[in-house]
């Protein structure tokens, strides 16, 4: 006789319709645990709330299949999943829905307008990077990987993930965005 759980029916060994076949319940409470770190990793891959949320969602359900033969650290391993998934997105060229009107501005932010503005103007000098590029920027100086961890997420060798770094940063010093403004900055002699 079956019994419902919640919102999930649970058959009569206890065990959850859609439970891992092997037992192994600890997915839920890794995904409790970890994934707004990792929403906030796909987010900024992503720069959209939404497809990071469709990101996140195909890496956890590709992760679950595969629950039982994670060894090793899981985040480790899904995170391996978020990067890879985002780089086939990326080859495939597809670019999400495209606007049809401008949208309407931000409200000022109250207090601190200065700060955000130099938030704003390093997220859109990052979105001028080219994928790969951010990627390596998000994963090396936003997540705190070493280079060898990079590269293994990223499916490319040490070399490449100091190049790419190398000239992501090299087109962050010279956007406009981000130059500073050293002849406005001087203070008035009176």
């Amino acid at each position: 006789m079956d019994t419902m759980t919640g919102d999930r029916p649970a058959t009569t060994s206890g065990a959850r319709v859609g439970a891992h076949p092997d037992g192994t319940a600890d997915f839920d409470g890794f995904v409790a645990a970890r994934s707004t770190d990792l929403l906030r990793t796909a987010y900024l891959l992503t720069r959209d709330a939404s497809l990071a949320e469709d990101l996140l969602q195909t890496a956890l359900t590709k992760a679950w299949f595969a629950w039982s033969r994670i060894e090793g650290n899981p985040e480790a391993y899904v995170r391996k999943i978020l990067v890879n998934t985002f780089a086939s997105w990326w080859r495939r060229r597809w670019n999400g829905e495209q606007p049809w009107a401008e949208p309407p501005e931000p409200p000022p932010a109250p207090g601190g307008q200065a700060g955000s503005d130099q938030r704003h103007d390093l997220w859109d000098a990052m979105g001028r990077l080219p994928r790969r590029q951010r990627a390596v920027v998000v994963l090396r100086f936003v997540e705190d990987l070493s280079e060898a961890e990079t590269a293994r997420l990223l499916g490319i060798s040490t070399g490449t993930v100091k190049s790419q770094t190398s000239k992501a940063l090299a087109k962050l010093r010279i956007d406009p965005a981000l130059a500073s403004p050293t002849a406005s900055t001087t203070e008035d002699p009176a």
